[in-house]
């Protein structure tokens, strides 16, 4: 049974990650290009590229290669009604609403997708992708980085907001029968 092997990246930063609001489709932050070009040399061996259909995962993805696919299982997590709103507006004009959020990976915002949901649509990519052997690179966002470590760790759902995902993070996973996280021993 041939492997395949699963490299997430961590689209760079956004202005709307450094000033803690719920993200948009917004482009990149200047700086950061810099520093994914120098992780995108790293990784170069990756021929089949994938990621998410939004802006910031785009430009992320065109660093690795000029040819990459979009795959929309990648896509961020819908948030609805509180996409680009700050966590303080939230806690200032809807408290409850934001607790419950944050408490019940069942729960959704208005209009969006709950963690639960997110973690399935995740699960049935990677069962598909499973079928696909070879090395493949997948630019994507910090919640679906943590949906694919939870699937590969069969760890709980309430675990799922203990995990911090920094922009341009890598996560390796490899299937040969299941899901299992790859640590990297390079210095």
């Amino acid at each position: 049974m041939q492997a395949t092997r699963l490299t997430l990246i961590c689209h760079a930063r956004t202005l709307a990650q450094k000033l803690a609001r719920l993200p948009q489709d917004e482009p990149l932050e200047m700086d950061w290009q810099a520093q994914a070009a120098s992780r995108a040399a790293e990784l170069k061996r990756s021929t089949r590229v994938l990621c998410a259909p939004e802006l910031r995962t785009r430009q992320t993805a065109a660093l690795f290669s000029p040819s990459y696919q979009v795959e929309p299982a990648l896509g961020d997590c819908a948030l609805g009604d509180w996409q680009g709103l700050s966590l303080d507006f939230l806690q200032e004009r809807q408290p409850q609403a934001l607790q419950a959020w944050l408490a019940d990976p069942h729960q959704a915002p208005p209009g969006g997708e709950s963690v639960a949901e997110l973690c399935q649509r995740v699960t049935r990519w990677l069962e598909r992708l499973a079928q696909q052997p070879g090395h493949w690179l997948a630019v994507t966002h910090p919640w679906v980085m943590r949906a694919a470590m939870l699937e590969a760790l069969q760890a709980p759902l309430h675990s799922f907001n203990q995990i911090d995902i920094e922009p341009l993070s890598r996560l390796d996973l490899s299937h040969a029968g299941r899901w299992r996280l790859r640590l990297d021993g390079r210095p």
